[in-house]
């Protein structure tokens, strides 16, 4: 195939040794990413007999514009950089996690003396245990509903001395054990949470026998009322773990992966056994896998889901061989800490049955999902045609923009801009504005500042375009075929006004909701339009004005929360703009701060030990 100079250029100065390859396509944006032991002959593969390649990859090389690498030291430092590329990038032909927002995971607080057990998007190095990733919030909070009859831990966030008066009402109702009134000690507490950490590790056995001696011991010593406790716990721990699926008499903890594919993504299902007995299941979909062998969306899969589980068992059961299998079983080593992981493709007995039941679950997991997002398209086509009607507008509108303005008596108001694509939200294209020019609580004035300042940028996106390697911002560079504003008339004609000044009003429809009655105001008609209260098209007007609601509300609590930071930090010696804006993106809150050790304060730079006392004087 012909290549530019430029390109040529580039295949003839890689290097052989191992690393990553970037590949981008004219406008600048990254399209795939690769690693290889040899990067010019891996590279330079890409454009030798294209006809023997995959559509998918004789698709990606008429794309690419440029070629970038990074020399490693190893494979295995250049299979770590790729995982990391991948997740930073999102390049469109890498096989990736479809959702690309953080997993949550279950989060023990460890490190602290009287644990809580929170949910969290973000796995740090703090001392914490974590449990998942998951895919359902809702999954993980029924499962701490569950872990919290059987482990009443701590939710409030009361300094526990064990001195006070009185407990809350969670300890009357039996779901927390109470230690702020000294009703469970710290050693007996931190037992308990421990235990909360073996029994989502599906270790129930050894939490079983060791209440049961606890009870008995209770009996004897005639605490009658421990010991009942004690017997209700471990009743309601039997509950839960007649549910458990026993799998095989053996010890072993392992995953099982299988997967099933349809239109170009994979739905896999992971099994989680541990100690033999079946604990849980999860499924994960995958996009970019079309024209991909089964081997490739396996291993890109194995290698990003491992790179976010909180834990890693010894055993990994799959359907098929993969490709790098030694490479991936090191790395899989090194994240576990040492003890090995196999990549096992059963052939026979209780694991091939184990994976086929995996690979079943994923078929019908994929068919269900599909169903579902068939049915939810059919619903946002009818909202986006009823729409079309009622606004008499030429087509669907394919973009819809909806703005909203949060203050508190006129102070830090923030506007909000949410986009809606076909029906559904476009939360990469969501913009917030901080109100410059207007004083006090005068919403209208505001909503034109935001309008104005939102246009300006599309003519800047526009100039931009034309300037050679130019790549604007996708949030400003395109017209909404619909612009909301929550509002009536008022905010309506500052609207209107607005699209006027830029020449817009006849290329952007643009009409008012206001919340009293769900009417809908457009320009140049007198009496205001209602939906029927059934209808598709006003459930999305809805859930847009709403989500501009939440966004605006967002974005003002975080610069009011920040205002009220930055004052604060501001009074003590030694903090100015630059130190305090350290602190905060550092730690994110006072109390984050106040509860910082020196050593964590005078790792922030800029911050010495001196001034490090003087934040802990000021803030305690």
């Amino acid at each position: 195939m012909a290549l530019s100079e430029h390109i040529q250029g580039i295949l003839e100065t890689i290097p052989t040794k191992p690393g990553c390859y970037i590949m981008k396509n004219a406008a600048g944006e990254v399209i795939y990413v690769g690693k290889a032991i040899n990067l010019r002959n891996r590279v330079r593969s890409y454009f030798h007999g294209p006809a023997t390649h995959p559509p998918k990859v004789r698709r990606m090389v008429q794309q690419i514009a440029d070629i970038e690498w990074i020399v490693v030291g190893s494979e295995l430092e250049a299979l770590i950089l790729e995982m990391n590329l991948i997740k930073k990038y999102r390049p469109r032909y890498n096989v990736r996690l479809k959702d690309d927002k953080r997993y949550p995971y279950i989060k023990v607080h460890w490190a602290d003396d009287f644990p809580k057990v929170t949910v969290t998007r973000q796995m740090v190095e703090d001392g914490s245990r974590y449990f998942g990733p998951y895919t359902s919030v809702w999954a993980v909070h029924q499962t701490l509903d569950v872990l919290r009859r059987l482990f009443p831990y701590l939710t409030c966030d009361r300094k526990i001395t064990g001195k006070d008066e009185r407990a809350c009402l969670y300890y009357d109702i039996k779901l927390c054990a109470a230690p702020c009134i000294g009703a469970i000690d710290r050693q007996h507490y931190r037992q308990m949470i421990d235990d909360l950490c073996q029994f989502l590790e599906g270790r129930t056995e050894p939490i079983v026998t060791r209440l049961r001696q606890e009870m008995e011991e209770a009996a004897e010593a005639l605490n009658f009322e421990r010991a009942a406790a004690l017997r209700d716990q471990i009743l309601a721990i039997e509950r839960v773990v007649e549910k458990q699926k026993v799998i095989t008499t053996e010890q072993l903890d392992s995953d099982v992966i299988a997967m099933a594919r349809d239109d170009g993504e994979a739905c896999v299902q992971v099994f989680f056994i541990r100690n033999g007995k079946l604990i849980g299941r999860e499924y994960f979909i995958l996009e970019g896998a079309q024209d991909s062998e089964d081997t490739e969306v396996l291993a890109e899969f194995i290698k990003q889901f491992y790179a976010e589980a909180a834990s890693i068992p010894s055993q990994v059961l799959l359907p098929h061989e993969i490709e790098e299998a030694n490479i991936i079983q090191q790395w899989l080593r090194d994240r576990r800490g040492g003890p090995k992981v196999e990549l096992v493709v059963p052939r026979q007995g209780i694991s091939q049955e184990l994976v086929e039941m995996a690979a079943e679950n994923a078929v019908e997991t994929l068919r269900a999902l599909r169903t579902q997002w068939e049915t939810n398209r059919n619903r946002q086509s009818q909202a986006l045609s009823e729409l079309q009607q009622v606004l008499g507008l030429p087509y669907p509108p394919n973009r819809i923009e909806c703005y909203d303005i949060s203050n508190t008596q006129g102070t830090y108001a923030v506007g909000s801009m949410v986009v809606f694509e076909q029906g559904v939200p476009k939360k990469a294209y969501y913009r917030r504005f901080n109100i410059q020019t207007v004083s006090g609580p005068d919403d209208f004035a505001s909503m034109e500042e935001v309008l104005t300042r939102r246009f300006r940028r599309y003519l800047a996106a526009q100039e931009q375009a034309q300037q050679p390697g130019g790549k604007p911002d996708p949030a400003f560079g395109l017209l909404p075929d619909l612009l909301i504003v929550d509002g009536g008339k008022g905010q309506l004609s500052r609207a209107v006004s607005v699209l006027e000044r830029f020449g817009l009003q006849d290329k952007v429809a643009v009409a008012g909701l206001a919340k009293q009655q769900e009417e809908l105001f457009l320009p140049g008609r007198k009496d205001s339009l209602m939906l029927p209260r059934h209808s598709q098209g006003l459930y999305l007007l809805q859930r847009i004005r709403d989500e501009a609601h939440r966004f605006a509300i967002t974005a003002h609590r975080n610069r009011r929360t920040k205002a009220g930071l930055a004052s604060r930090l501001d009074a003590i010696p030694g903090i100015g703009p630059a130190r305090r804006k350290a602190l905060l993106q550092r730690f994110g809150s006072l109390d984050a701060i106040r509860q910082a050790s020196i050593e964590e304060l005078t790792s922030v730079k800029g911050i010495t030990p001196e001034i490090a006392q003087a934040l802990r004087a000021h803030l305690e």
